[in-house]
């Protein structure tokens, strides 16, 4: 594979369809992206591993996003060292231009275990999808207890319980050390996806996954359980090299994997870092304390000031340009 076509595919997510398993899918390979996401901040290795499957998993969950709809994930944790996990896609504002990813973590230094999986940081909590259509419309918010070990079987938990969509992952991410070049950071990974022709029928029983929840085999009936699980069994004979590449484009690699169901590739939808932040959006935001707030959060020197979580960017206000309370007090002075 030349420099050229790897290139290609970083920083891109390439829709599919297997026409005889009636499943559909994703290869996703991020480069760029996670630089540019990570290097906005100073991450403890477990977190930066923590972010990097975020975004990743963002990248391909979010690829069916219309244009300018919005897509955040968030998994918030309780008892652990990693508070939360957030990340957004922004879908592309035109056809043709790339959708944007962006994200950030919060989480308590010393409590960090660096002996400890990564996951088990965040503890008990929850996974959250969150869709925003645009103005005018009301976001749909879907949420799901954390479950099976992994920021990626929480999202198929998720699919599961939420949607009834057999869903699975396969990840991979970790720092890049190729020759000729510095390390950085690369990701990839499949998302399969088979649409059931009904809803399931639950009793009081639940689900079998865990604590009960649904499971890919409690939606799919026998013929399309038997697709699924070879499909699966195909998909479990993929390298980590093959995901995350750069030797084996993500057309080979479908091919490699599923010949036999006869695979269909689309455009690809090629993604950026983009954070959305500005200085009306957060003066909109302060906008919402009172005059007494706004006081306690102004400097020695006179001046209120914000950074963006995202992205890292830093505002600086007059205190008496902030909230509706802090303009109604100066009149009645």
């Amino acid at each position: 594979m030349t420099l050229g076509s790897r290139i290609a595919w970083d920083d891109t997510v390439l829709p599919f369809q297997l026409d005889a398993s009636d499943i559909r899918g994703r290869v996703a390979r991020l480069d760029g992206v996670l630089e540019d996401v990570l290097k906005q901040h100073d991450y403890p290795a477990a977190v930066e591993g923590l972010v990097a499957e975020m975004c990743l998993l963002t990248a391909l969950i979010g690829q069916t996003m219309k244009l300018r709809w919005k897509l955040s994930l968030q998994v918030r944790g309780s008892g652990g060292a990693v508070r939360l996990l957030a990340t957004d896609y922004y879908g592309p504002t035109e056809d043709g231009q790339p959708a944007r990813i962006r994200a950030y973590a919060s989480y308590d230094k010393d409590a960090l275990d660096s002996g400890a999986p990564a996951f088990d940081q965040i503890g008990k909590g929850y996974f959250a999808i969150l869709i925003d259509q645009g103005e005018g419309t009301q976001p749909y918010q879907g949420i799901t207890p954390l479950a099976g070990g992994s920021l990626s079987s929480c999202a198929e938990t998720y699919f599961a319980q939420s949607e009834q969509i057999p869903t699975r992952f396969a990840l991979t991410h970790g720092r890049s050390t190729l020759a000729g070049e510095g390390e950085h950071w690369r990701a990839g990974g499949v998302m399969l996806q088979h649409m059931p022709k009904a809803s399931p029928l639950m009793n009081d029983a639940g689900g079998s996954g865990e604590g009960g929840l649904l499971a890919a085999e409690d939606i799919l009936d026998e013929d399309e359980g038997e697709n699924w699980r070879r499909a699966n069994m195909l998909l479990d004979t993929v390298d980590a090299l093959e995901l995350i590449g750069p030797t084996v484009q993500p057309t080979d690699l479908l091919v490699r994997l599923f010949h036999e169901e006869e695979p269909r590739v689309y455009d690809p939808q090629p993604v950026t870092f983009g954070c959305t932040c500005s200085a009306d959006k957060v003066r909109q935001s302060l906008s919402i304390y009172s005059a007494k707030d706004i006081g306690h959060m102004t400097t020695d020197e006179g001046i209120v000031t914000a950074d963006c979580q995202f992205c890292g960017a830093h505002y600086e206000f007059q205190p008496e340009t902030l909230g509706f309370e802090a303009e109604s007090s100066d009149g009645d002075a």
